[in-house]
């Protein structure tokens, strides 16, 4: 069977399941956050990162108000509806209707997702309406 698009970028999130959780990292099998699942994948489908990432403190979305995930997506991937999002797509969720999108995970088939979280490895878990409830974006990666 051919790689399809959605399955190449679900191989390489596959890659990193059970890669511990540790914020603002991104280093298959020692450490990373949901934004360096993002970055890691990117390397291996693009090589180096598209742009250097700044520091960012957990409550970086609260405190300033911009939808600076969402931007940064919109300056390197293609921005899709979120009804439209497929296997291999990324999804950002926002914890709360008026605060910034500031979680990311990437959608595979079988309405499963994969991501990392505080407190926990990287995992694959059901996009369950919890999640579907709090998606603001969707973004697909350029092959």
């Amino acid at each position: 069977m051919p790689e399809t698009h959605g399955s190449r970028v679900t191989a390489a999130a596959r890659g990193w399941i059970g890669t511990p959780y540790r914020h603002q990292a991104s280093l298959k099998g020692v450490g990373c956050d949901c934004l360096g699942l993002l970055r890691g994948v990117w390397r291996e489908l693009h090589g180096a990162e598209p742009e250097a990432l700044p520091a960012y403190a957990a409550d970086w979305a609260e405190t300033g108000g911009a939808e600076q995930l969402a931007a940064a997506a919109r300056r390197h991937l293609i921005e899709l509806d979120p009804i439209r999002a497929e296997p291999g797509d990324v999804l950002l969720f926002r914890w709360r209707p008026h605060l910034p999108a500031k979680h990311a995970a990437i959608l595979v088939e079988n309405a499963r997702m994969i991501h990392a979280y505080d407190g926990a490895a990287v995992c694959e878990v059901h996009y369950a309406p919890f999640w579907r409830r709090r998606t603001a974006f969707a973004f697909r990666f350029r092959l």
